[in-house]
């Protein structure tokens, strides 16, 4: 099939740079709405960045086998246009490092916004080439993941039998206190991770417990529920990874 477009004129170039830069604008705007650490200008210009690379290379190819044709034939030159866009997608993976972080309690936080960085790369790549059909299909696909399959995932988790707490509580005895109402719901606990959190008073500790919920009575409301009325308890939440 011949490709829509042949020639890298600049109305052409314009055109693939501003469909980059409204992919960035239509991924990241959902992101943003969240408040996640990459906002709006992180993906506009990543997106931007990523076709400006792939047109670079369109840019020399087509001049190398144009202008400068005579010139590259004398000195022996190779040429290989796909290296630039294999360069930035892997370019990618740096930034994308740097967002994931591990945070207290065993949490991992900005793996989704280290993948989406990655989607919006490989969309710029197809706004550079001119790839329209699967610019578009992808953009639509990946705006629904991201905005979309985030709460459906966490509504999922919280019917699963499955559930982390991190508890907060007054002294090292009230583990007991809490472990008798975990049981008493029925629950079977499966860790017990006592953690030092310095953000936390010093007076009180705290501690990640992991638990499988009865069959009967597998809400994660009413787990919640019943430790916090504890008297010693001071803090307590469901760890969604």
């Amino acid at each position: 099939m011949k490709p829509p477009v042949v020639e890298l004129t600049f109305p052409i170039a314009v055109m693939r740079l501003v469909l980059a830069m409204l992919c960035g604008l239509v991924i990241g705007y959902g992101r943003s709405r969240k408040a996640r650490d990459a906002v709006l200008p992180t993906y506009m210009i990543v997106t931007l960045g990523a076709a400006m690379s792939v047109m670079f290379s369109l840019y020399q190819y087509q001049m190398m086998s144009g202008p400068w044709k005579e010139v590259v034939q004398r000195v022996g030159v190779k040429f290989d246009a796909s290296r630039m866009a294999a360069l930035t997608v892997t370019g990618i993976g740096f930034l994308g490092a740097g967002i994931i972080i591990k945070t207290d309690h065993k949490q991992v936080r900005g793996l989704t916004t280290a993948t989406g960085l990655f989607a919006t790369v490989c969309l710029g790549v197809a706004a550079g080439l001119g790839f329209y059909d699967c610019l578009i299909i992808a953009m639509v696909m990946c705006t629904m993941v991201l905005n979309l399959m985030g709460p459906l995932e966490s509504a999922i988790k919280r019917r699963l039998r499955n559930i982390t707490m991190f508890v907060v509580y007054s002294d090292t005895d009230d583990i007991g206190t809490i472990t008798q109402v975990i049981e008493d719901m029925n629950a079977q606990i499966m860790d017990i991770d006592v953690v030092r959190d310095p953000a936390i008073e010093e007076e009180t500790d705290s501690a990640v417990f992991t638990l499988r919920l009865s069959r009967k009575n597998h809400s994660h409301s009413a787990m919640l529920s019943s430790i916090a009325e504890l008297s010693c308890v001071r803090e307590v939440q469901e760890l969604v990874f």
